[in-house]
């Protein structure tokens, strides 16, 4: 008797000791950050931030006040830093007035980014603004 229980413990303990093999691949955690800016675009001119992206993932760009007047529409572009400048990236530029929700939003890589905001035609005087930049 005393042979069948100490087969039992070892067959029980063999059975703990086994775990089931996961290679169910990890999605990595994509943290975003916010960034604020802010600023005044001149009559013909435009304005640039420079902001840096860790991982690939979406990038979302706001813009959520610009004024005078509220309704000014401005032309926003995402892009990448050269020489003091901001090319756009295909796709990543729009015109738009001030609102609540993203204006401009795509998927980029990992580097150093730009976001630029500028003078569409429209603007008789100094334009304030505050531009938000979500980004992995």
């Amino acid at each position: 008797m005393k042979g069948l229980y100490a087969l039992l413990v070892a067959l029980a303990l063999a059975s703990a000791a086994c775990k089931k093999d996961d290679n169910t691949p990890t999605t990595p955690t994509v943290t975003s950050k916010t960034e604020t800016f802010t600023g005044t675009v001149q009559v013909n001119s435009s304005a640039i931030h420079n902001f840096t992206v860790e991982q690939a993932g979406q990038v979302s760009v706001t813009l959520t006040a610009a004024s005078p007047p509220a309704t000014i529409a401005m032309g926003i572009a995402v892009g990448t830093p050269a020489n003091g400048a901001c090319g756009p990236l295909a796709g990543a530029s729009v015109t738009t007035s001030a609102g609540a929700t993203a204006q401009l939003t795509g998927v980029v890589s990992p580097g150093m980014l730009c976001v630029q905001i500028s003078d569409v035609g429209n603007q008789t005087a100094a334009v304030t603004y505050t531009l938000t930049v979500t980004h992995p």
